[in-house]
């Protein structure tokens, strides 16, 4: 459904009725939905990399669900168990477990790893296993339970902000369309592409016991996620751009939550240690 929603998108552009406000609505859903999942999601809910007040745990969760990935228990244990399994058996979306060599090899693996792996459930992480944690949190069970409602509430709020900025029914068509559905398409494969683009191309700064990579082209749309192999030298660190050019809106997100006192115990990770795990 996606990929023909996106068609669609693409001959509305073609045919001059894509609207300012259609843009408008993509990048402010697009940020606050893709930073639900990197800032509340990843590096707070499934590695702890930093503390918060149960409030702002509830508006991440929403936020995070809001781009539909899936309930945010679920994901916490499948991707806690892609950390404890990673690129060996038993890791949900590896694209080097069991897929053949060769050219057909690697390319029946990227798949799998980017979204093959969302179709069967035989490594899926176990939520009891994997998210003890989140099951004994109220706040994030209420959040896990709702999904649907904050997953709709994503998508009436692009109608809203189309009709409010173009002051047509139609505008919030368009909105709805681009804030919604291509908003949701680009984030779930640029969410994907951490799993199976990092895990194939770019460079390796540290030494980990996987083939996770960092892949520059993509540190922008993935708000910093991807610099993989940072983050998999260093999981619970709240900063993945280490590096001094390593751009992660992620991360200065958290600072700046921090400085406003909204959150506190964020994990760094400190040259020295760096140093000890650094490629020659």
């Amino acid at each position: 459904m996606p990929f023909v929603l996106l068609g669609l998108a693409a001959w509305q552009t073609w045919s001059d009725a894509l609207r300012w406000s259609d843009v408008v609505v993509f990048a402010v859903l697009y940020v606050l939905s893709g930073l639900g999942v990197t800032v509340g999601f990843h590096r707070l809910f499934a590695h702890r990399s930093f503390a918060t007040s149960p409030a702002l745990r509830g508006v991440l969760g929403a936020l995070g669900s809001a781009a539909i990935e899936g309930p945010v228990i679920s994901w916490v244990a499948d991707h806690r168990k892609h950390h404890a399994c990673s690129d060996r058996r038993g890791d949900p979306h590896s694209p080097h477990v069991d897929h053949g060599g060769g050219w057909r090899g690697m390319l029946k693996g990227l798949y799998h790893a980017h979204m093959g792996w969302l179709f069967i459930h035989t490594q899926r992480g176990s939520k009891e296993r994997f998210a003890p944690d989140l099951l004994r949190d109220p706040v994030i069970t209420f959040v896990d339970r709702t999904f649907v409602i904050w997953a709709g509430l994503g998508l009436a709020i692009a109608f809203g902000l189309g009709v409010a900025l173009g002051d047509s029914i139609a505008a919030g068509l368009t909105a709805l369309l681009w804030g919604g559905a291509v908003r949701v398409s680009v984030l779930h494969h640029v969410t994907y592409s951490v799993n199976s683009l990092c895990h194939m191309f770019g460079r390796r700064r540290f030494e980990t016991k996987d083939h996770s990579r960092n892949l520059g082209l993509l540190a922008l749309p993935t708000f910093g996620e991807a610099w993989h192999n940072n983050h998999h030298a260093f999981p619970f660190s709240a900063v993945h751009g280490l590096g001094r050019w390593q751009l992660d809106p992620s991360a200065q997100v958290i600072g700046l939550l921090r400085r406003l006192g909204l959150v506190w115990d964020v994990i760094t990770v400190s040259p020295t240690r760096q140093a000890r795990k650094r490629l020659a």
